[in-house]
């Protein structure tokens, strides 16, 4: 489990240091403008790393599902090797899929404008300034959503299913309440980032929604996660609890 997590703070990392920056410029320095090589590049950052989170919660709910139906089993199933291996699917299969984003915006060359109503380089955002047929973009933009958040998302709630199915076999009130304990973390950022990340999709797709609204509810679905992602897992860790609290009652005795 530590080491989704180390992979999930570094994801979030990741992704805050690809919006942030340019986001910053936005709002303090008024500097709006971005070569369109710096906005490609943008664009398969924010996404691939949005991927590789997709993919990290799906290991995690997979762990879950290990440690409470098959406990005994838990460190010989999920050996390093094995967790490296998953880590080294979802990196790459994202880095392939949304590698294909980029690459088919680049054939385009004729724009009716320049401008993204947006404060970072969005795959869709992107797609709709250019002014030729973009029926490939939008079909590749959806297979990949599908292909990544959608299995996921599927297979999240298949291990979920199977969990609950297995904890309301347990006798003891005890037990189940303890099982279900260990899941809520994970749920709790299964549903925030599942619930914004397909509200973003299909709103860019299919809806109607006001600009602006849209602007800061994309901007949230990418900044929100990071932020609350290690509160959610600070407080219903155990250690690091414990960890944070010692630090805290270090750092304090130190500055009397």
């Amino acid at each position: 489990m530590y080491i989704f997590l180390a992979v999930l703070a570094a994801t979030d990392i990741g992704l805050c240091a690809a919006i942030a920056p340019k986001m910053f410029a936005i709002f303090w320095f008024q500097s709006c403008s971005m070569a369109f090589d710096a906005c490609l590049a943008q664009l398969f950052f924010i996404h691939t790393l949005q991927c590789i989170e997709s993919g990290i919660l799906l290991a995690m709910a997979f762990d879950r599902y290990i440690a409470i139906c098959d406990p005994l089993r838990h460190t010989s199933i999920l050996t390093p090797s094995i967790l490296g291996c998953m880590m080294g699917v979802v990196v790459i299969r994202a880095v392939l899929l949304v590698g294909l984003l980029p690459i088919l915006i680049k054939r385009l060359h004729v724009f009716h404008s320049v401008h993204i109503a947006h404060c970072y380089c969005e795959h869709m955002a992107v797609v709709k300034l250019a002014a030729e047929d973009v029926r490939v973009n939008k079909i590749c933009g959806l297979f990949v959503g599908f292909s990544i958040l959608g299995f996921d998302m599927i297979f999240i709630l298949i291990s979920y299913a199977l969990i609950f199915q297995a904890v309301f076999r347990l006798h003891q009130k005890e037990a189940r309440l303890k099982a279900f304990n260990t899941c809520t973390a994970h749920i709790f950022v299964f549903l925030e980032f599942y619930i914004l990340a397909f509200f973003s999709f299909f709103s860019h797709r299919f809806g109607h929604v006001v600009p602006s609204m849209h602007i800061l509810l994309s901007t949230i679905y990418l900044l929100l996660p990071p932020a609350l992602n290690p509160i959610v897992y600070g407080v219903k860790n155990m250690v690091i609890r414990k960890l944070c609290g010692s630090d805290f009652s270090s750092e304090c005795g130190s500055h009397q």
